[in-house]
């Protein structure tokens, strides 16, 4: 298996939004989506006496993080869990609240770089795209499964593919003959059944329909969904929640969740706000950033990041104390 390599993306900045919050000795950060832990380690430097519980449901980026972390093993806890599950984890490490949850969203250097994962279509190899590629179903099984609505509305949906119907039908007609394993036909398919014209724009052809496969095998928008609200109840006075991005539908659901939780519940034609009533978190960035050209230039991954803050300010009524 070759070995995965990892840049971090916003290093700099995300060690710079959570700086705040992790200035109380013995300070607890949640980094949600570990991977090979290029973040936790630049947060377990600049800060030494903050403790980085480090979550993954990948168990193999859990043994390679955790090797590259052994140095601050008094202060890192790495757990094999999905990022949904960060009320679980704190109630079983005995902590009710932490001062930090990092986000680095989508697929990884640990997945993305090893071919045997099957989530770059520029290498032939297996069709799994499992984020814990020791259960569950593959995007191989989504293939050759799938009914063609079912098939056409995850394209259209999670791939914001125009062209999900067509490529739905294709892959029903052309899994009759023989089932999909591998990447490379897949390929091949999306290179026939995607006029000419919309294959010079927009980047790779198949871009679309693989992220729409890996985002229906690892059910990413729904935990998603779940994993922001129980990440900012989780935060203390002064706590904030960053989260990096990579794709418009990723983005908005952060968007819209970080909008919730700074809204007040007083009409908007009141001339005032009551006591009791203010926010309880506030906008720690101006919409969402993005990388500059140099960090682009140096990681291209870093061209589709989006990143966006949060802080709690205040409990809410009748919240923990």
């Amino acid at each position: 298996m070759v070995s995965p390599s990892h840049v971090p993306v916003l290093l700099d900045r995300v060690v710079a939004l959570v700086a705040p919050a992790l200035q109380r000795p013995g300070a607890t950060l949640v980094d949600a989506t570990l991977g090979l832990g290029g973040h936790t380690e630049a947060i377990l430097e600049a800060y030494p006496e903050v403790r980085v519980i480090g979550i993954d449901r990948d168990p193999h980026a859990q043994e390679l993080a955790g090797a590259r972390l052994a140095r601050f093993s008094h202060r890192f806890t790495g757990v094999q869990a999905v990022y949904d599950e960060i009320p679980d984890v704190l109630d079983e490490l005995g902590l009710t609240d932490v001062a930090a949850v990092f986000f680095d969203l989508g697929v990884s250097s640990m997945q993305l770089d090893v071919p045997e994962r099957g989530f770059a279509y520029s290498i032939d190899a297996p069709l799994d795209m499992r984020m814990n590629d020791g259960e569950g179903p593959t995007a191989a099984d989504v293939l050759n499964t799938y009914a063609v609505g079912d098939l056409t509305r995850i394209l259209r949906v999670y791939g914001e593919e125009k062209f999900a119907g067509r490529i739905a039908r294709a892959v029903v007609d052309t899994r009759e003959k023989a089932p999909f394993d591998r990447s490379g036909r897949l390929v091949e398919l999306l290179y026939d059944v995607i006029p000419a014209p919309a294959r010079r724009t927009g980047g790779h052809p198949a871009k679309r329909t693989f992220q729409a496969l890996r985002i229906e095998v690892n059910d990413e928008l729904n935990v998603l969904r779940r994993a922001i609200p129980a990440a900012i109840d989780a935060i203390e006075v002064g706590g904030r929640v960053v989260v990096e991005s990579y794709q418009s539908l990723e983005d908005r659901i952060v968007k819209h969740a970080f909008a919730d939780a700074t809204r007040s519940d007083v009409p908007h034609d009141l001339p005032f706000v009551p006591a009791g009533h203010e926010p309880t978190l506030r906008l720690v960035t101006r919409g969402a950033e993005k990388a500059d050209t140099a960090e682009i230039s140096a990681n291209p991954r870093a061209a589709s990041v989006r990143l966006r803050a949060i802080e709690r300010i205040r409990l809410d009524p009748g919240a923990r104390s």
